[in-house]
């Protein structure tokens, strides 16, 4: 009987299932799309590649080498860079640039080799095509360095760099040096900051900046380059003492209070005492007229019934975003992206179709210091004629200086205030997603830093800072009254970091509760046009979406949005495009060997990204998603395969046919690791 078989198969029986059984059926497409495994033909399996384990020390993601070397003290770096820039190898930038050792102005004295002879000895030999500044029929600034030295042509006359090709918004010294020992003053901003009756942390700095005396402005030395940390701004709150009274005797302030605050903590009004000598015009300016105008381009409306004390209220209304209007709709918006977003990456994107390009994400410290390195993400080529720089910063009167500075020096169509970055370093100092934990911190910071500039101020948030707490929805219908002509949502919590798919029906709700006049941008998860229209057309008040990954893994999603197509890139197209990215790097950071390399450090970054793109010719079901994983598999041709390659090695052979043979010793390691897919460090 059935009940009473026994629970066991015969012991010889077993083999021989085990032998005739059928292998297991491959999964459908749809089950493993339900498993965020890429749908590929099988036609193009194959197995997983084998690669050895490196025997140095430690392996870093995406196949490179970490060797660990012994540490050496700063002295022995010093003495070491010291004896390397006299060797040949280095030679001086004044004789290279004209070829003439008598063009350094500081003869024998100078620190880099001015040996010709041994230099050109040792230099690399020239890469494979012509020099990219010879191109654009320039005299090359490289000179004797420049890794196209061959192609060179000597009928070239210099050209003005203010013309043509160059790129904007360079940092000068002049600007450098004030910001290195604080005297570049910020009336704008210290005026807001004392209006809205907060703590200003730079006052005592910004107030001898503003003396008569310079000599107690904190500053630098000019022998010492190092910037000083006493002089960081430091955090700010509401302050009730900033409205007691204030001792007049150093010079004028721009505003004066001698009533204390009604509220520490300002809601939708902040009431400050202002001095006589304003109305008087015995202040600041001349007459009364004057100083009415500069109340209402400061966004305040002053009433003057009481001739001692003028309670000061914000004006909620729009009038300072009406000066300069940016239509987002449905216009196609480059993420700022750290690191990959740099400026040859968003000149690609613009030829692919890009419409709206943004800067990296730079922190209003670092700007505030003139570190060079942090302005240099703020520049901007001619080509992006839509262009906006993000900035992040933890509180008012940092971010309202920034904006300031930002303004004055800086060509820009709007200025984006990153309050969603997930980073723990920036998330530690009180900026980025940490911000969504303090909601009147946000409404400071709008209001400070709306108020200072004529350029359109925009905003970038995620949905919370804890997953399951969203938040944004609170801020969307405030923060247009408070300053904000736009905001992006990420549809994701800090806490989530890039782990699962973005929420866009939480965008949706953000998107409703949004006063008419308020740009809301949806971001997260767009990787095809199909993404695109249904998000579009899902909600009337989506504005538009950002483009962050999507653009970073096929930079032809632009393309693909306007045609409206599912584009079967193929590798040689493909290529082109890389070739066109090491083009506009060579221009933007040179091409001489220090730049060549500098352009493969970044293109290798950035293929630690698009070997995530799988053909569209084969996949079973397109379009892909941004989520899932593709299996080991043969392109088309040998170009195709390699590119599908996340190991470093293969990167590395792919920038050697754009930029010729690495340095001896040469490893890479993706700052990024995008191959882990639920992570990506850029905010």
């Amino acid at each position: 009987m059935a009940a009473t078989a026994p629970a066991t198969d015969p012991p010889d029986s077993s083999p021989a299932v085990t032998t005739d059984s059928p292998p297991p059926p491959r999964p459908s497409p749809e089950e493993l799309v339900a498993r965020a495994v890429a749908p590929v033909k099988p036609a193009f399996l194959r197995p997983p590649p084998i690669r050895e384990v490196p025997k140095e020390e430690g392996k870093a993601a995406g196949g490179g080498a970490v060797v660990t070397g012994e540490k050496k003290s700063k002295r022995q770096l010093k003495r070491e860079r010291q004896q390397e820039q006299k060797s040949a190898s280095h030679l001086c930038i004044e004789v290279g640039k004209s070829g003439n050792v008598d063009s350094c102005k500081y003869g024998t004295s100078c620190r880099f080799s001015h040996d010709i002879n041994a230099y050109l000895a040792q230099k690399p030999g020239d890469l494979e095509g012509t020099c990219p500044f010879t191109m654009l029929g320039q005299l090359c600034p490289y000179g004797l360095t420049c890794r196209f030295l061959g192609t060179h042509k000597d009928n070239l006359a210099p050209q003005n760099h203010s013309e043509g090709n160059h790129e904007r918004n360079p940092l000068s010294k002049d600007i450098q040096k004030l910001l290195w020992k604080n005297k570049y003053k910020f009336p704008k901003a210290s005026a807001q900051i004392k209006l809205l009756g907060l703590k200003d942390g730079n006052k005592n700095k910004a107030k001898a900046a503003n003396d008569d005396n310079p000599d107690e402005a904190c500053e630098l030395n000019d022998d010492d380059k190092t910037e000083s940390l006493s002089c960081i701004p430091v955090n700010v709150e509401p302050d009730p003492t900033l409205c007691k009274e204030i001792n007049n005797s150093e010079g004028e302030p721009l505003v004066v209070s001698s009533v204390q605050c009604v509220e520490p903590r300002p809601l939708k009004k902040s009431k400050v005492e202002v001095d006589e000598t304003l109305n008087d015009g015995t202040g600041i300016h001349d007459n009364g007229a004057e100083s009415e105008d500069l109340n209402l381009i400061n966004g305040i409306k002053v009433s003057s019934n009481n001739q001692s004390s003028c309670r000061v209220d914000l004006i909620t209304t729009p009038h300072l975003r009406e000066k300069k209007i940016i239509d987002f709709r449905e216009k196609l918006y480059l993420a700022p992206l750290t690191t990959v977003g740099n400026l040859p990456f968003r000149r690609l994107c613009k030829t692919l179709g890009a419409d709206i390009t943004c800067g990296e994400m730079a922190m209003c410290t670092n700007l505030l210091q003139g570190q060079a390195s942090e302005w240099a993400l703020l520049r901007r080529h001619p080509s992006e004629d839509l262009f906006g720089v993000q900035i992040c910063g933890p509180y008012p009167d940092t971010v309202a200086r920034t904006v300031e500075l930002v303004d004055n020096e800086c060509s820009v169509d709007f200025i984006d205030i990153n309050m969603g970055c997930p980073i723990d370093i920036v998330v530690n100092k009180g900026a980025g997603s940490s911000l969504l934990t303090k909601p009147m911190r946000i409404k400071s910071i709008v209001q400070a830093a709306s108020t200072v500039t004529e350029k359109l101020l925009t905003v970038k948030v995620r949905t919370a800072f804890f997953e399951g707490r969203n938040r944004a929805d609170s801020i969307v219908s405030d923060i247009y009254d408070w300053g904000a002509s736009a905001i992006t949502i990420h549809g994701r919590s800090r806490q989530q970091r890039y782990s699962k798919l973005a929420d866009w029906d939480y965008i949706y709700q953000c998107a409703q509760k949004a006063p008419d006049n308020l740009h809301v941008i949806g971001n997260g998860d767009v990787f095809s046009f199909t993404d695109w229209n249904k998000h579009i057309s899902d909600c009337s008040k989506i504005s538009t979406c950002m483009i962050a990954r999507g653009a970073l893994i096929k930079p032809w999603l632009f393309t693909e949005i306007k045609e409206q197509r599912h584009w079967d890139i193929t590798s040689g197209e493909r290529l082109n495009i890389l070739k066109d990215f090491v083009h506009f790097g060579l221009e933007h950071w040179g091409s001489d060997s220090k730049g060549v390399e500098t352009t493969r450090h970044f293109l290798l970054e950035w293929l630690s990204y698009t070997c995530r793109y799988i053909p569209v010719g084969l996949l079973d079901i397109i379009p892909q998603r941004l989520n899932w994983r593709p299996p080991s598999y043969y392109g088309r041709d040998d170009l195709e395969t390699l590119m599908a390659s996340d190991s470093a090695a293969d990167w590395i052979r792919i920038s050697e046919m754009l930029l010729g043979k690495v340095p001896e010793g040469f490893t890479f390691a993706p700052k990024h690791k995008s191959n882990a897919y639920d992570r990506a460090e850029n905010g």
